[in-house]
């Protein structure tokens, strides 16, 4: 009986894994377009930014000049916790600069671990090229050293002047410790025990976070996934993966979705840059564009008097203006029109960029453009 009794158990276990294996491939064949990892993020799993002051030392001239009296100080300061006593004023710092050191740690980061950090000089040096970061600790907003830096620092660019000309590639004040900075102290989070989990969309919106809560729930065969608001969904862990919850949020990333966007137009107006979302419609309305110039040019001609009249030569204005005007004709673009239907029709104007930016703001001012229009 005992016997029979496993078998069930076996063929259930299949029957569910075949029953699983068969809604993800369903899911799969209706091809959605995004990861969950990809457009959420879990609360609590972030990066932690730290901060801290230091030196770059071995410039060849061209460091700090002694204008920089933080520079100074900081160098009579380091010189004397290492035992040495000088004078201000016989510190001589142009081959010292002074920067300011950043770095990300990333979550679950651990002692001994390495990242990268970035140097920016916050004095009057013009280039940090061969330089080296000397130990620099690293803060948190708390206050507490999570990093120590140090290590030559790679700028990616350089600097070259001479009497009457220079030239410069990228920004030689700014450069990077390609592994320079070393994790001191561990970000302690019981990860693992939480009973529950949540998950902020990084785009808040009501139809993709009802879309992320039912791929959960769908995967499961249980309602652990509930939306909060349009950017919040709570997640209570199962049972059976308390104490294992890396695996539940590795399946919980990889589950795929057809995130919900808002039609908008975006349009920068400094550079000309005109872009439009899949679904922006618009009512049915005529556009007319077209291209009035008006030259004016202006040209002297002398006027030559007779001979032994004992005049004089003057010189005549003699103006000239033509009009020319463009020979576009009048498009009618019906209700509905699909974005490629609209670059098609504009494209057929012969309108540029810039052009496209006023056809776009008259189309919002009369009330057919169906999408938001969002001028940066």
């Amino acid at each position: 009986m005992g016997q029979i009794d496993s078998l069930t158990r076996i063929k259930a276990g299949w029957l569910a894994a075949f029953l699983l294996f068969v809604v993800m491939g369903v899911a799969a064949s209706a091809a959605p377009s995004v990861r969950i990892k990809d457009i959420a993020n879990i609360q609590g799993v972030r990066n932690n930014q730290l901060v801290g002051y230091g030196l770059v030392v071995g410039l060849d001239g061209t460091g700090d000049g002694n204008r920089s009296t933080f520079t100074v100080q900081s160098m009579v300061s380091m010189l004397e916790n290492m035992g040495i006593t000088v004078d201000a004023k016989d510190v001589k710092v142009k081959n010292v600069a002074a920067v300011m050191v950043t770095a990300d740690l990333p979550p679950f980061a651990r002692a001994g671990g390495r990242i990268d950090a970035l140097v920016s000089s916050i004095g009057d040096a013009q280039n940090l090229q061969g330089g080296t970061l000397l130990l620099t600790p690293l803060r948190a907003g708390n206050g507490d050293v999570y990093a120590v830096a140090q290590g030559p620092v790679n700028t990616g660019g350089f600097q070259a002047s001479g009497a009457g000309a220079s030239i410069q590639k990228n920004f030689p004040t700014v450069g990077r410790l390609i592994g320079g900075a070393l994790v001191e102290r561990d970000i302690h989070a019981d990860f693992n025990l939480r009973t529950s989990l949540t998950l902020s969309l990084q785009r808040p919106d009501f139809t993709t976070v009802t879309r992320v809560t039912d791929a959960i729930n769908g995967l499961f065969f249980d309602p652990i996934a509930s939306s909060a608001d349009a950017g919040t969904i709570d997640l209570q862990v199962p049972a059976a993966y308390i104490g294992n919850l890396v695996e539940l949020v590795a399946m919980i990333e990889s589950l795929e979705v057809t995130p919900d966007v808002t039609a908008r137009v975006v349009i920068n107006e400094r550079t000309g840059t005109v872009v439009m979302g899949e679904n922006v419609r618009i009512a049915t309305i005529a556009i007319a564009h077209g291209n009035l110039s008006i030259i004016i040019k202006e040209n002297t001609y002398a006027s030559q008097p007779l001979p032994f009249s004992e005049g004089e030569t003057v010189l005549l204005p003699d103006t000239e203006v033509s009009i020319g005007e463009g020979e576009n004709q009048l498009v009618l673009l019906p209700q509905g029109t699909s974005i490629g239907e609209v670059v098609n029709a504009l494209n057929a104007l012969g309108v540029s960029p810039r052009d496209l930016i006023a056809i776009f703001q008259a189309i919002k001012a009369a009330g057919a453009l169906q999408a938001e229009l969002e001028v940066i």
